[in-house]
């Protein structure tokens, strides 16, 4: 028998539940046995399902059968994504691209059963699937065991393969030592942000890639980069400029890029494009900042916690020389074990491991930036979050010149003078600005988020000024 069951998705793709009915009774009629699927006496049913994967979810989300049925899934992927479908039995529906379509045979079930799609974050935003098991408690004179048969399935939220995976597998997230030199391997990221280039037009080739990256001393995850950098590499400007990127995804699953540096509808540039695939986003930069660019794949939060942001500088027109010129991203690491992804079970509850500049915990304390008495030093500073707000000091200085959001709070060509000073950029996550102050005395100035505890996570270097 055949029956629709439940509403039909976007572009009419059709729920239908189908039941095949055996002889009562015989189960060798339609060939069952007692599965693996919690303890249950065969009913003579098969159950089929046709369940359809789009907009991050699974539609149906369950379904209901009774103890003994035997359950057929048939899993059609109507997304522009990969999905796939997991079980906590161990059965899986492998990746399915665009289209594709894949049969799970559970067997005879006695037990409730659990899935999910196994794509980094998916099932976070809410991409999860249930068998409900009518009368499961005690069949074939048993109680079934509700946890049975799950040992050695992969659950993307506690466990995964490092690229697709996220959080712990079950291993504690590691401890990072903030005070501790950069491990042997480590690449000191280069704080020095140079001019803007004389073209007017700037063409930039962009590939994501996924690459093994210590991030705190002796600690290591997967990345997924911009250019094989996590934060990915700062372009710069002036306001007028065009700025012609292809993104190209050298990655394992869909990813985006999304530039606040730029204002047109996202629905074709910040398109999620698949492995293998390639797009050009073109955009004139018509106002000045540091802006945000990042991953806006969903879930946002993780694609941008695993690496995938960086910052566009656009000068404003009146923006003046200085002597010294920095780039600080400030971002957080939600840690699993050694060498996984993000932690997305951290990352939800906004527990942060350690929050950096620069993607390394350590880096600019064990290899200070640089300047002399005297010289006029810019900081231009972006909180890449993705939850974190920055407050960013240096100890033992003032700030003779603020610029946030678009505009001089303190200081500027043609400013007055004043006796007023500031002490601390603050900005909220995807905010961004500089500060300006000159150094009369040599030593070694800390730099910080004041927000004490994410400087004590990580969020501080050292600038040491000679003479």
């Amino acid at each position: 028998a055949r029956r629709s069951h439940g509403p039909a998705l976007a572009g009419g793709v059709a729920l239908v539940l189908v039941v095949a009915a055996g002889v009562a009774g015989d189960p060798a009629a339609v060939g069952l046995g007692v599965s693996a699927v919690g303890a249950a006496r065969p009913t003579g049913r098969v159950v089929e399902v046709d369940v359809v994967a789009g907009d991050m979810r699974f539609e149906p989300a369950s379904v209901t059968v009774d103890a003994g049925d035997a359950v057929v899934l048939n899993v059609t992927n109507a997304d522009a994504a990969v999905h796939d479908l997991v079980l906590d039995t161990g059965a899986a529906s492998g990746r399915l691209a665009s289209g594709g379509t894949a049969r799970i045979d559970l067997g005879v079930v006695g037990r409730d059963v659990e899935g999910w799609c196994s794509v980094a974050g998916h099932r976070q935003m809410g991409m999860t699937f249930t068998v409900d098991v009518r009368g499961h408690d005690v069949v074939a004179g048993t109680t079934a065991d509700p946890t049975a048969d799950t040992a050695g399935t992969t659950d993307a939220n506690h466990g995964g393969d490092g690229a697709h995976g996220a959080g712990t597998g079950g291993a504690a997230p590691p401890v990072v030592d903030v005070m501790a030199p950069p491990g042997e391997q480590a690449v000191v990221r280069d704080p020095v942000l140079p001019p803007a280039p004389p073209t007017t037009v700037h063409r930039r080739r962009i590939v994501v890639s996924e690459v093994e990256q210590e991030v705190a001393p002796g600690v290591t995850r997967t990345v997924w980069t911009f250019d094989g950098t996590a934060p990915g590499p700062v372009l710069r400007g002036r306001v007028g400029d065009t700025f012609e990127i292809t993104l190209v995804n050298d990655g394992t699953i869909g990813h985006s890029i999304d530039f606040h540096a730029g204002s047109l509808a996202p629905d074709r540039p910040m398109r999620t494009i698949g492995p293998g695939e390639e797009l050009t986003y073109t955009f004139t930069a018509t106002r000045a900042g540091i802006w945000m660019y990042h991953c806006s794949t969903m879930p946002m939060s993780l694609h941008i916690a695993n690496g995938m942001a960086g910052a566009v500088v656009v000068d404003p027109p009146d923006l003046p020389p200085v002597d010294r010129e920095f780039v600080l991203v400030q971002h957080e690491l939600y840690l699993g074990g050694p060498g996984l992804a993000t932690d997305e079970a951290a990352l939800r509850l906004e527990r942060p491991a350690a929050v950096v500049f620069n993607g390394h915990a350590s880096q600019y304390r064990h290899a200070p930036l640089e300047a002399r008495v005297g010289e006029r030093v810019r900081f231009w500073v972006l909180d890449a979050g993705p939850n974190r707000p920055s407050a960013f000091h240096v100890v033992g200085g003032q700030f003779d010149t603020v610029w946030s959001e678009g505009a001089y709070l303190l200081g500027g060509p043609g400013a007055a003078p004043t006796a007023g000073g500031a002490q601390v950029l603050a900005l909220q996550p995807a905010q961004g600005g500089f500060v300006e102050l000159v150094l009369p005395e040599a030593g070694s100035y800390p730099f910080v988020s004041h927000v004490m505890v994410d400087a004590e996570r990580g969020a501080a270097g050292v600038l040491r000024v000679v003479p």
